[in-house]
């Protein structure tokens, strides 16, 4: 199992600086930001500057999309930071969300996500690459040949099926391990009915951890099962609610959601939370004592999970982090 912490773009410099030191002193092996550049300042600056800060610890956005930057741009920025750290960017695409809507604008369809994933990878390793923007070849002379992994979020079944047939690994949006189960199967079912070796696929699930009480553990990461509604609604509104594309478990808690305010994404103070109960905020995040968080990290584990991201954005960043590293992490060391 691999560790891995996600910041907002809202984390001071000397903080980041700070926390990702003691993040793979740790045990993490990956630290992610979110790629909003209205939302929070551009992440990529700060991917840089944590590379700098450590040794091993791979970093990337959680998640980019096809439909901000110049394609040409993207796959320089990739490659750049993949020569400079020797390798220790990924990258995770999605179709948009925030950063397109506060915009105005449609996310992307999935078909430029897949393609967006394959000619990013190709830049990267220096190849020559075409795309519908750009009337000449691509081709960077002094890219050296990075293999940059490349992981699709996805939570709906033409997403998962993509990111099986595309990607190296799936990004989830929850910690919920049945429905990672779900999740998980249905990109190994696609990658292989496509004739791909899926032994090295991952599976990650990304949501927030928390130390104590439940009560209060539940009050600090309530906004979480919001920004999954979000998602999960786009879902309901394509498929339906009882189309048995998507498991009822996943559907019914947004049925009494009002909305949603981009310009409070992922935030404590969105005002649409009403709608969310305890159970399930238990359900969506690791919470609880150290022991109540091993036992779900293993419960996610049996399910194909292969990565364990924690959004630090509940607060208590330090003791979190510190806790993993001397209480949780050794229990899978060697797994």
């Amino acid at each position: 199992m691999e560790f891995g912490i996600t910041f907002k773009g809202f984390v001071e410099p000397d903080r980041a600086r700070y926390l990702v030191r003691a993040a793979e002193y740790a045990g993490f092996s990956h630290c992610w930001f979110y790629d909003s550049h209205i939302l929070w300042r551009e992440c990529y600056p700060a991917i840089a500057m944590c590379m700098e800060h450590t040794r091993d610890m791979h970093f990337g956005p959680l998640v980019t999309n096809p439909d901000v930057r110049d394609w040409s741009v993207a796959g320089s920025l990739f490659a750049s930071l993949n020569k400079q750290s020797n390798g220790r960017l990924e990258i995770a695409v999605g179709r948009g969300d925030s950063s397109r809507r506060v915009m105005g604008k449609k996310p992307a369809p999935l078909s430029r996500v897949t393609e967006f994933v394959e000619k990013m990878k190709a830049m990267v390793r220096g190849e020559e690459v075409t795309y519908p923007e750009c009337p000449e070849p691509v081709k960077f002379p002094w890219a050296v040949g990075h293999e940059m992994p490349a992981w699709i979020g996805a939570y709906g079944p033409l997403a998962l099926k993509a990111a099986g047939e595309a990607a190296d690994g799936v990004v989830l949006q929850i910690a919920e391990p049945s429905l990672c189960k779900w999740f998980t199967d249905q990109c190994l079912d696609a990658g292989k009915a496509a004739g791909r070796d899926m032994s090295k696929f991952r599976s990650m699930a990304a949501a927030p951890a928390y130390f104590g009480p439940m009560d209060k553990a539940i009050e600090a990461t309530k906004w979480f099962p919001a920004m999954v509604g979000n998602h999960v609604a786009d879902i309901v509104e394509k498929y339906g609610s009882e189309s048995g594309l998507v498991p009822k478990s996943l559907t019914s808690y947004i049925e009494k959601r009002r909305g949603y305010d981009y310009s409070k994404h992922g935030q404590s103070d969105n005002p649409y939370l009403d709608f969310i109960t305890p159970d399930i905020v238990e359900s969506f995040c690791v919470l609880g004592e150290p022991e109540q968080h091993i036992a779900k990290i293993r419960e996610l584990e049996a399910a194909g999970v292969t990565q364990f991201n924690i959004y630090l954005d509940s607060g208590e960043e330090e003791e979190i982090i510190a806790r993993y590293g001397r209480e949780v992490i050794p229990a899978f060391a060697g797994a």
